[in-house]
């Protein structure tokens, strides 16, 4: 739970927050600029901290799971970056595509919400806000819903007072809102390419441009190892 500091004659909150990183997203946004694989979330992740001042207690990420009989050689290489992650403390959450339709969709996100026990003060806002999200495509990919709840209920349950996300994507507004209804702060961080204009008008944003990332990139001899 998130606790106080005393400074300059004064108590201020401890902001504990969790980075979740949207990794299809961040993939596809930064490989204009860099090999995706040789930036190193965790030096991402400081860099947030230090900017931010907040105290990061997990990284998440969530990516989907390439077919192995698609391609043999890029689910092998896939599966060891992710293997790279974990060896660095990052939290993995994988997931496969799904396809729902509307009516499934919400109803998935029914048995979320009811297996979260809220009270009856969180409940109905939790239900307004994140039952309306919607699947324009009816393609259910699974890691924005994931992303989505996660965030949530680690704000629910009190365990941090922070929310940080790695994505540029618009459909995270509405658990954006949420969270802020429920009193904790939010934060988008993404490359300029693919970032969200209504994300950035509404909540707080942090622009992760080259310079920055210049300074996030992994050690020459780790790059090495995986060559």
């Amino acid at each position: 739970m998130p606790g106080f500091i005393f400074i300059s004659g004064g108590f201020f909150m401890i902001k504990k927050a969790i980075i979740f990183v949207d990794a299809n997203n961040w993939y596809h946004n930064i490989k204009k600029w860099f090999i995706p694989s040789e930036i190193d979330i965790c030096k991402v992740a400081n860099l947030i901290s230090k900017e931010k001042n907040l105290e990061i207690i997990e990284i998440r990420w969530y990516a989907s799971i390439p077919n192995i009989e698609d391609n043999k050689l890029n689910y092998t290489r896939h599966m060891d970056f992710l293997a790279s992650l974990r060896k660095r403390g990052v939290k993995v959450i994988t997931r496969k595509l799904q396809r729902l339709s509307n009516k499934e969709l919400k109803k998935k996100r029914q048995d979320f919400i009811e297996s979260w026990d809220l009270c009856d003060v969180c409940k109905p806002i939790v239900e307004e806000s994140f039952l309306d999200i919607t699947d324009h495509s009816q393609k259910e990919k699974g890691i924005d819903v994931w992303i989505a709840i996660d965030m949530v209920k680690e704000v629910i349950n009190d365990k941090i007072n922070y929310v940080v996300l790695i994505s540029g994507d618009a459909d995270f507004v509405p658990a954006f809102n949420l969270i802020k209804e429920l009193k904790k702060d939010v934060l988008s961080c993404s490359v300029p390419r693919g970032y969200s204009n209504e994300l950035r008008q509404k909540f707080p944003y942090l622009i992760l441009n080259k310079e920055k990332l210049n300074k996030c990139l992994r050690e020459y001899k780790d790059i090495q190892k995986k060559k």
